[in-house]
């Protein structure tokens, strides 16, 4: 097996991006990376270098190309079956399965309403559409929480769930979404103490301190 390729877009702006990134680094996955500026005017014609579905992030293994988030946690799950990228367990692994597919296609609230900026600090009004949203996220956070024991969402081990949910972790602390919610603040400290996720934050300033001075 070649080492694998991620095509990402800005660290500072992509949340779909953060998930495989996170997700690789912290099972020890090496893997090269190619960033892509989406807002830039050039992107539609480089990113038809690695999909053409035209979107970050793309993983490249060989001659394989995987797009798509989710579908390149479920081809690097079966990749390495033996990091258990997934919980061992069916009934937990079937849970992570609906929460993770869960957040992959749904909140569209909190999406549209709170842009991703991994660096940037906003206290915007919160609309009823997106404490709907906040609302259901950190209900799912309690309740995995609870029933697998924690301080990840499906007990010691950080598996793809997890990877899903850091962006939101980004976009509360962004925002400055109020969470009243003991469990949901721990959980959300626990994912912001990763090594993966303090590495990341390091490169965004890093990425605007550039955009800055250019």
């Amino acid at each position: 097996m070649s080492e694998f390729k991620l095509v990402l877009g800005t660290k500072n702006y992509s949340s779909w991006s953060l998930r495989p990134w996170i997700l690789l680094k912290q099972f020890g996955i090496p893997f090269s990376e190619t960033i892509l500026t989406v807002q830039h005017e050039s992107f539609p014609k480089e990113i038809q270098r690695y999909s053409r579905a035209g979107k970050v992030p793309v993983l490249i293994d060989g001659v394989i190309s995987v797009w798509d988030s989710l579908s390149i946690a479920e081809y690097v799950a079966e990749a390495f079956p033996e990091k258990h990228l997934w919980p061992q367990d069916s009934v937990a692994r079937a849970k992570a399965r609906s929460i993770t597919a869960e957040m992959h296609s749904g909140f569209l609230s909190l999406r549209q309403n709170c842009i991703f900026n991994f660096t940037g600090r906003f206290n915007p009004p919160v609309s009823e559409a997106v404490e709907k949203d906040v609302h259901r996220i950190v209900e799912i956070w309690e309740e995995c929480i609870k029933e697998f024991g924690g301080p990840f969402l499906f007990g010691k081990e950080f598996c793809v769930a997890d990877a899903f949910y850091a962006p939101i972790v980004s976009r509360f602390t962004s925002y400055n979404i109020p969470i009243s919610s003991e469990i949901g603040k721990k959980y959300m400290s626990t994912i912001q103490s990763l090594p993966s996720y303090q590495e990341w934050s390091k490169l965004a300033v890093e990425e605007m301190d550039r955009a800055k001075s250019n």
